[in-house]
């Protein structure tokens, strides 16, 4: 018993060292089991996670693809014919055509005062058809670009409330189907209703700019270019900042949310037309957008002049060609900056640039960073 005792005393502290380490080693290892746990835990759903964001990242790929689709194969087509008949029916150069050739076949109907005027006339028509259809055509193609853009981040929101993931969308309201028609509708203005003055500003800007140049003035690649970057720049500029929005879109427009006496009323809570068009002529008059015109305008212009040098054979006009010469040139280009988009190298053109592409994206994302 006393031995018994005293070993415990004289080894009581190891006993207590040992039980220590043991008992210490278990905690840490409960907690190191525990902690795994979670981590393994917390690794799974950062995997769910991630394979969520995948497929919501693959749905909006494949949203904003249709959507492009949409614009260039539904949108665009509708628009760029309506647009066609238009240029073409105000800015029609065939009685001019006519009166010139009948005075060349018959020398006594017209005199040479006549005969000038009349060639004035053509220049003067001839670059003001073909700047307004460069500006027009640029211009419609990326409105539309807006428009389904706009439309389309807002739909995949409300794609996404069915879907049960708007958690990670941005608490957004829906678009009443009604004010979609006519949000969508409204890219038919500038043909409806903005080409009278729209011609009538553009013939202005085409005068200063072929202000001295007679009909046996030389034109060459550069030029010829930079005769037309002077109209579009000279027709940009006047007026009051970003006053050419209003050829492309109307100042207000009605919408059903603000319509109290309607049947059928749109709850409050809905995206309204009136809403839509604001949005719309807020990317309109951005920074970002200035920049997308301005080079767009810049690569159709490149494509034009290529394509007509190519036209008087070798590529370049490096001699220069005599305005007169170049009128009949400039009349056969005309129609096909607004041919039907499938076919239009120039809306090709604007597609197909690094910086519309990059706009879209930006676009279809955020609205409000456009």
């Amino acid at each position: 018993m006393f031995s018994l005792r005293g070993f415990w005393r004289r080894h009581r502290r190891k006993f207590f060292i040992t039980a220590c380490a043991f008992g210490s080693g278990y905690l840490f290892y409960k907690l190191y089991d525990a902690h795994k746990r979670r981590l393994e835990v917390q690794e799974r759903e950062l995997t769910l996670q991630r394979e969520r964001e995948e497929h919501i990242k693959a749905q909006i790929q494949a949203h904003f693809k249709n959507i492009q689709m949409i614009s260039d194969t539904i949108t665009l087509p509708h628009a760029m014919d309506y647009l066609s008949c238009r240029i073409a029916e105000d800015l029609d150069l065939s009685e001019l055509l006519e009166r010139l050739i009948q005075g060349k076949g018959q020398p006594n109907t017209l005199t040479n005062s006549e005969k000038l005027e009349l060639w004035d006339r053509l220049k003067i028509l001839s670059f003001t058809k073909m700047a307004l259809s460069v500006w027009a055509t640029t211009m419609l193609c990326l409105y539309v670009k807006v428009q389904v853009n706009i439309l389309g981040r807002l739909l995949y929101i409300d794609i996404a409330r069915s879907l049960g993931i708007a958690n990670l969308m941005e608490n957004r309201d829906v678009v009443d189907r009604e004010d979609q028609q006519k949000f969508l509708g409204s890219v038919d203005f500038l043909a409806q209703y903005g080409i009278p003055s729209l011609v009538s500003e553009m013939e202005l800007a085409t005068k200063e700019a072929l202000k001295g140049k007679q009909l046996r003035y030389p034109f060459n690649s550069k030029a010829l270019r930079e005769t037309f970057m002077q109209i579009l720049n000279t027709f940009m500029s006047t007026g009051s900042p970003h006053s050419w929005v209003k050829y492309m879109m109307p100042e207000a427009i009605e919408s059903r949310t603000t319509t109290s006496s309607s049947v059928d009323p749109v709850p409050s809570d809905t995206i309204g037309l009136d809403q839509l068009m604001a949005e719309a002529r807020a990317v309109l008059t951005s920074v970002e957008f200035g920049k997308v015109v301005e080079t767009s305008l810049k690569a159709v212009l490149d494509t034009l002049v290529e394509l007509m040098a190519a036209k008087f054979g070798g590529g370049n006009l490096t001699s220069g060609v005599p305005l007169a010469k170049l009128l009949p040139q400039i009349a056969h280009m005309c129609p096909l900056l607004v041919e039907e988009p499938s076919k239009n190298q120039f809306i090709q053109t604007i597609k197909n640039l690094p910086e519309v592409e990059l706009f879209c994206t930006l676009l279809y994302a955020n609205v409000s960073s456009a």
